[in-house]
């Protein structure tokens, strides 16, 4: 328990380091309940990463997230800090219909984007974002921040090892507390591209993509439950999915908004694992999505001694790599981007191509149930 609360704090409460010459140029679009923990403490580790300016709807908003925050420049608009030329990287936390507008203008604009995921509401949209980062020469990335991370790539690791014998079938539950996602905030909103299966859905969906190590080839079932209280007939809280993989696997996911409570009154605790089923035993890997607060990787050879494993850093993992107990999946994205950006090699990395088959398999898995495509952006984009 104690090392919980060291990795915590210091994940939360790190010592800012000092600025590197020339630090990458950051700029905040929105001022998102995301943005602290997935961009504004991870940077003040990382000696390369300066926060130079942030837009908001609202510029009292964003005055005070600035103040909160030591972000140096608040703009007018979003358009306003595109056109400032010290603003090297765009950070896009806005709600998921926005994603697919200001990725692209802030690429038109010629800055680098760091864009939330799902990266937009059609895997079309999608592939029209990178296009263009590659006219431009620009570097984009949908954040799918747990992929960076340790744990994750010990798992994948050990299902390539081949010591558990070939995949055969795979299970992912993604469920919130209750009362986490209260009615009337963006999840729930069709027109911003809100619903159980693009947010959180799409993690089960990459992770089985990643542990798998393939794309899937049908969605064999899907099903979508409204929430209790009113919302966009579209609007899903809760969504289960059975996928089918090549060699005969199968993928199935269970995603929940809120889980609902105990006795009515005590919500139920998030229940966040991945178990990969093998023909000579299984793993299972428990809250992958924030692994840096507490994680098991269980190990189940048949006919052997179960073990459990933790992999927190690199060094874990007898991997030469950089990263310190405490930080976050965010911070180790934070370092990946960076390092792409300066020309070196990064640890991980999530593709084009990887980005666009995620958004397709959220769709798929959308028409399957019977809920359709998400609503493409009005934004229509001319170079």
């Amino acid at each position: 328990m104690l090392d919980i609360i060291n990795r915590v704090y210091n994940s939360l409460y790190p010592t800012e380091v000092p600025k590197a010459p020339s630090p990458i140029r950051f700029g905040i679009l929105g001022a998102a309940m995301i943005a602290p923990l997935a961009l504004v403490t991870p940077a003040k580790t990382h000696p390369e990463v300066v926060l130079k300016g942030i837009a908001a709807r609202d510029r009292k908003r964003a005055e005070e997230f600035a103040k909160s925050y030591g972000v140096e420049r608040v703009y007018n608009t979003y358009d306003e800090m595109l056109k400032d030329p010290e603003i090297d990287v765009i950070y896009n936390p806005l709600p998921n219909m926005l994603h697919y507008e200001w990725t692209m203008k802030a690429l038109a604009a010629g800055k680098h984007v760091l864009c939330e995921k799902p990266m937009a509401d059609s895997p079309d949209e999608v592939r029209q974002m990178f296009e263009l980062a590659e006219e431009k020469g620009l570097v984009l990335l949908e954040a799918v921040h747990y992929r960076f991370h340790p744990a994750a790539q010990r798992a994948k690791a050990i299902i390539e090892s081949g010591e558990l014998g070939a995949v055969t079938s795979m299970e992912v539950t993604f469920q919130l507390p209750g009362g986490f996602i209260r009615e009337g905030d963006i999840r729930y909103s069709f027109k911003l591209g809100g619903g159980a299966m693009m947010d959180p859905g799409c993690y089960p969906i990459n992770i089985m993509r990643f542990l798998i190590g393939a794309e899937p080839t049908a969605v064999l079932a899907a099903s979508h439950e409204p929430p209790f209280f009113p919302v966009d007939a579209k609007i899903d809280q809760r969504v289960t999915a059975a996928l089918s993989f090549p060699n005969d696997i199968t993928a199935s996911l269970n995603v929940n908004l809120s889980r609902g409570f105990y006795c009515g009154v005590i919500p139920r605790p998030p229940n966040i694992r991945a178990i990969i089923k093998c023909m000579e035993g299984e793993l299972e890997l428990t809250n992958f999505i924030f692994p840096s607060v507490y994680h098991n990787i269980y190990v189940r050879p048949k006919g052997k001694a179960a073990r459990t494993e933790k992999a927190y850093t690199f060094r874990d993992c007898g991997v030469d790599a950089k990263g310190e107990d405490w930080w976050t999946t965010f911070r180790y994205q934070l370092e990946a981007f960076v390092d792409h950006l300066k020309g070196r090699t990064p640890q991980a990395w999530v593709s084009k191509d990887d980005s666009i088959a995620n958004m397709q398999w959220v769709e798929n898995v959308y028409v399957k149930g019977g809920y359709g495509p998400r609503q493409r952006s009005e934004f229509k984009f001319t170079a």
